[in-house]
């Protein structure tokens, strides 16, 4: 994984405490999740400068043709690299379980115009993490990681930080 610097420790250190100060402050809604961790993130990681381009509440339709079944949805936020979707993140009230956002997010994956790479995903439901991995074959495949969380001790925004950068470098 790639290294993260200092600065990015610091600032994200800043991310945590942020988080933990929102929480004395409830609601803490989908807008504020984005704004608060989110958002926060991409910068400091740098994905607002080229080559990645910030996209936010693009509309998608997937339709299931065996299912007669369409499902419409935005993408919270859109990082694109080069005409790829490098990831999609989805952030979810943070009551939500992440559960609340996979099928979302998988639905965004599989209508990637790009399906000969793998797509990823990252969904954030305030103080939990978690990367999707999605994989279009005859039958789409897809993976979740370990589920990052943002009051466990230490920072583990510095590994989400880090993995961001590896998916950003493939």
């Amino acid at each position: 994984m790639p290294e993260i610097s200092d600065l990015e420790k610091e600032l994200l250190n800043q991310v945590q405490e942020g988080y933990f100060n929102l929480l004395e402050n409830p609601p803490f809604l989908e807008d504020i999740v984005r704004m608060a961790i989110v958002d926060p993130i991409l910068f400091i990681g740098k994905f607002f400068l080229y080559p990645y381009h910030i996209r936010s509440e693009k509309s998608i339709n997937l339709e299931l043709a065996d299912k007669e079944v369409i499902i419409r949805g935005r993408i919270d936020t859109l990082v694109l690299k080069e005409q790829l979707w490098v990831m999609m993140i989805e952030s979810k009230r943070a009551e939500f379980s992440i559960e609340a956002g996979l099928a979302q997010l998988l639905t965004y994956l599989l209508a990637s115009p790009h399906p000969e790479v793998p797509n990823y995903g990252l969904i954030v439901t305030g103080g939990s993490l978690i990367f999707v991995k999605l994989v279009k074959t005859e039958i789409p495949q897809y993976s979740t990681s370990k589920i990052f969380s943002i009051p466990n001790p230490g920072n583990e925004l510095f590994d989400v930080l880090r993995i961001l950068k590896h998916l950003s470098e493939t």
